[in-house]
């Protein structure tokens, strides 16, 4: 199948979202992706980025209301021509449920739910040894935060600011360092939190293994490239003690997130990623990591921006001069 072009791509993208909020009235700007970059037949599908152009475009031209709401940390959208009576309903339905999902006790314990899952995963994986714990898992429920010790900032004598989530290493003496982030947005690399982790990991010279619910196809392209591991869970992990609120987060008729999972047991996924690849992968990526680390150094620690970033990783990929600091296609 030929691959679209950008305008294709902003046609479906402003098309879905104008049938999505028909039929959802109105909609926070995670179920909008939730439904339109995750979900669909897969030729319906519009990456995050392309997304954003079109809502805003939609919204210049008056055709998407932007709803801010106090209090709220995300804004909400509607049709300009949705009843504001029902705009104002369906308000009143989902707030609640946003809300509870972004408190601060929630999030923290959220965070930890796919740590735990990851670190259950490593410590049963005998190639690797894993530095980092949660050290009460034992001692209580998932209904408050458990106590974690962090891996060290410090290696060979390299110090970083900041902690890793995991550090791990393999029986040839290979080191990685873990990010994991189990957030409802996708991963872009220009993402502050992926550039600090990236910044972290050339700090300490370890081999950088990023974790996350979704990642679009120019992380994978980009980041393996320069030697970085990703993997997608392809799940939102909840804590059991907040069942009730995933099963409200997760209908179809409100927030739409359909692919939240309860529990921090390392599914199928998760297990086959850490036991049958990772090790391996540990060691097969660190050549290309030392070879664009000095790239991956200035871009985390924005000597370079993220377009000069990419244009110098393709152009060294391909062995040309990567000095000429124009800019690459849009999608790499």
């Amino acid at each position: 199948m030929a691959t679209k072009t950008k305008a294709e791509r902003m046609a479906i993208a402003k098309r879905r979202l104008r049938l999505v909020l028909q039929a959802r009235t109105l909609a926070t700007w995670r179920t909008l992706e939730q439904k339109i970059s995750d979900a669909g037949p897969g030729p319906m599908r519009v990456d995050p980025h392309i997304l954003t152009t079109a809502r805003n475009e939609l919204v210049d031209e008056g055709v998407i209301v932007k709803k801010t709401i106090a209090k709220s940390n995300s804004p909400w959208f509607h049709l300009k021509t949705a009843s504001p009576i029902d705009v104002e309903a369906k308000l009143n339905e989902l707030r609640p449920i946003h809300e509870a999902l972004q408190k601060q006790n929630f999030k923290v314990r959220m965070g930890q739910t796919l740590e735990i899952a990851a670190f259950r995963a490593f410590i049963g994986q005998p190639a690797l040894k894993t530095f980092g714990a949660f050290l009460d898992l034992e001692k209580h429920g998932d209904e408050l935060p458990y106590k974690k010790e962090e891996p060290p900032s410090t290696v060979s004598g390299r110090t970083s600011d900041g902690k890793l989530d995991f550090m791990l290493t393999t029986q040839d003496g290979s080191i990685a360092g873990v990010e994991l982030k189990n957030i409802r947005e996708w991963l872009y690399p220009n993402r502050n939190e992926v550039m600090d982790f990236l910044r972290k990991c050339t700090d300490l010279d370890v081999l950088p293994v990023l974790i996350g619910r979704r990642l679009p196809y120019v992380t994978f392209k980009l980041l393996n490239t320069c030697g970085v591991v990703v993997h997608q869970t392809y799940n939102q992990l909840f804590p059991e003690a907040d069942a009730a609120l995933a099963a409200q987060a997760s209908d179809k008729n409100l927030l739409g997130y359909h692919d939240i999972r309860v529990g921090n047991q390392p599914d199928a996924r998760m297990l086959k990623f850490v036991n049958n690849n990772l090790p391996e992968l540990i060691t097969k990526m660190r050549p290309a990591f030392d070879e664009y680390r000095d790239l991956l150094a200035d871009f985390a620690n924005h000597e370079i921006p993220y377009s000069i970033f990419a244009a110098r990783v393709r152009r060294r990929s391909s062995g040309t001069n990567e000095e000429n600091d124009w800019p690459e296609p849009e999608d790499y």
